[in-house]
């Protein structure tokens, strides 16, 4: 069952902030990386390309935790607990220059980059917060 973000929280899903997602290594290690991401009001999306580290991670290991941390008050921030509820590639392009115009300003930013052009594959994570702490 999905929980909930506190409506005392809910800026930071809903605005540009940088979380960080932990993904767990074959050895059980946690891995963690800085990611872009989008809230659609249930899930968590997060767009990498197929290959990555953390794609790896979350096809092999679905469990994640995201930590938003507000960008004015660094002891005020959200732990995320879930599971990918859903990997997709289909609008994985238009995604990332989605959350490309949301971070840079630019909407094809990401397209535009030539030594990213037709040499990645895009994926989307869908993650459902199953414990959600804040802090």
């Amino acid at each position: 069952m999905s929980a909930h973000i506190p409506d005392a929280f809910q800026d930071l899903v809903t605005t540009t902030t940088f979380p960080t997602l932990v993904t767990v290594m074959p050895d059980g290690q946690p891995q963690g990386s800085i990611v872009w991401f989008s809230y659609d009001g249930r899930h968590i999306l997060v767009n990498t390309a197929r290959g990555r580290q953390k794609d790896k991670n979350m096809r092999a290991r679905p469990q994640v935790t995201l930590v938003f941390v507000d960008p004015q008050n660094p002891y005020r921030f959200l732990e995320v607990r879930g599971q990918v509820a859903e990997i997709t590639e289909e609008g994985a392009l238009e995604h990332i220059n989605q959350l490309s115009e949301r971070y840079t300003g630019k909407k094809d930013f990401y397209q535009d980059m030539p030594e990213r052009r037709g040499q990645e594959v895009r994926v989307i994570f869908k993650i459902e917060p199953l414990r959600v702490v804040p802090h």
